[in-house]
């Protein structure tokens, strides 16, 4: 089931509506977001970043499970929370403060893992890459920077280091308003759009810049084409401009160079734009509170949703493993029984007395060719023992078994690594006392 969510920068509440049907699912409650600052943790719950006054000097985050309208965690960071993602399994969440630093959180035991100051003034926009290995990161300060979280968790070479960014982009001139990535890991392209009205391509293998486009007016979102041929550029002027990607394009009498056309329907600036491949739909948010849902081929709206009240200023799209029903039957299971219960608050500052080896990430090792990714023990056994005091349910038990199986792969691991590490010293050993006794011999 796709479901599409939108916020507003007043309180109207988080909207939610089945993408296919269009039928409006639950309203969650109590929701003032910044641009960027709406988030899915893994497809369990939302959250969102909280800035009813932008001016002002703390904020909150807050959570809701996908059953409840009221919000039901509460988060109070260090400074205001502005663009907030989640990775894409939800075991992190990033959030970039109005200082310009980021910081990066546990999401099932809530512990600050790493802050570090990443841009001389506040973040404005977010992004991972498909392998949520990388993490790009755009700022009021004009600058667009590529974050290694390898390098970024790892200790030792953060000190030899003179920065920890594997790229700073420093072409635009304004405050960057939107980042997107393409598909291919550190072979991505990065699209960025700025206040400076140009959008700019970016190229990660190569770090440099692959295309300047110029437009008419302020671009504030943006959204690639899944095929990478295009890339949607939503503009103050009300359009939706479509400019080219890798083709060569000759300057166009309407527009200029590379932009190839746009989509209109609206006077008002469109604020934010999602991406859903399956039927190839194009949804936009704009300032007059409405949800448009595009067919890109043939460039017409087919639906359109409305937002309580205030100007939309995020959407993202999700794909649930189950219905959002709005009461629970006999024939149709409520989500409640899908959920299970939501982690605890994101601390404010980090924990020093974490650092023991008990905390320590290890790396598990895919049965496939994907990157390995990163769990702590200590959170696999909490994951087990929340599991556990559940109840029987099926689901339960196969997730606990599931993470049983990482724990004990990660072991077995650790036991032939020691053996390796055993031998090899054995054999070291024995070469040593070979050769002094060779020498013993020869002076005899």
């Amino acid at each position: 089931m796709n479901v599409v969510i939108a916020s507003s920068s007043i309180d109207g509440g988080i909207g939610c509506w089945d993408l296919q049907t269009g039928a409006e699912q639950l309203r969650y409650k109590t929701c003032a977001s910044p641009p960027h600052g709406l988030t899915s943790v893994g497809c369990r719950f939302l959250a969102c970043s909280q800035l009813r006054d932008p001016s002002a000097t703390s904020g909150h985050l807050l959570y809701w499970s996908w059953s409840k309208p009221q919000a039901q965690v509460k988060s109070f960071p260090a400074e205001p929370i502005k663009p907030l993602i989640a990775n894409s399994d939800g075991a992190y969440i990033v959030g970039g403060g109005s200082s310009g630093d980021i910081y990066i959180w546990e999401v099932a035991t809530g512990r600050l893992l790493k802050k570090w100051h990443a841009h001389y003034r506040a973040i404005t926009c977010l992004v991972f890459s498909e392998d949520d290995s990388l993490l790009i990161s755009g700022s009021e300060d004009g600058c667009v920077r590529v974050w290694s979280l390898f390098m970024i968790f790892d200790d030792v070479r953060r000190q030899q280091v003179s920065h920890l960014y594997e790229y700073s982009f420093t072409e635009h001139t304004l405050r960057v308003t939107d980042i997107v990535i393409g598909y291919g890991g550190g072979n991505a392209i990065i699209v960025s759009a700025s206040e400076d009205r140009t959008c700019k391509v970016w190229s990660l293998s190569k770090g440099r810049l692959l295309r300047n486009v110029v437009f008419p007016s302020i671009i504030d979102a943006i959204a690639i084409d899944p095929g990478e041929h295009v890339f949607y550029a939503g503009s103050r002027d009300g359009k939706i401009y479509i400019a080219a990607l890798n083709a060569e394009s000759s300057p166009s009498d309407n527009y200029g160079l590379h932009i190839i056309g746009s989509l209109t329907d609206q006077s008002k600036p469109v604020t934010c734009l999602a991406y859903s491949a399956e039927g190839d739909l194009l949804l936009s948010g704009s300032e007059d509170g409405m949800i448009r849902v595009w067919d890109v081929k043939t460039q017409n709206i087919t639906r359109m949703f409305r937002h309580s009240k205030g100007p939309v200023n995020n959407i993202v799209i999700v794909r649930l493993p189950y219905p959002l029903g709005r009461a629970e039957s006999k024939s149709q299971p409520s989500s409640r029984k899908h959920e299970l219960s939501l982690p605890p608050p994101l601390e404010k500052y980090a924990n020093s007395t974490d650092e023991d080896m008990d905390n320590k990430a290890i790396v598990m090792l895919p049965d496939s060719i994907d990157l390995p990714s990163y769990l702590s023990s200590h959170l696999i056994n909490d994951h087990i023992k929340q599991l556990q005091q559940q109840g029987s349910s099926a689901v339960a038990e196969m997730e606990a078994k599931r993470l049983k199986a990482d724990c004990q792969r990660s072991m077995e691991m650790f036991q032939q690594l020691r053996k390796v590490y055993d031998n090899l010293q054995e054999f070291c050993v024995n070469e040593l006392l070979d050769e002094q006794t060779m020498e013993g011999s020869k002076g005899n």
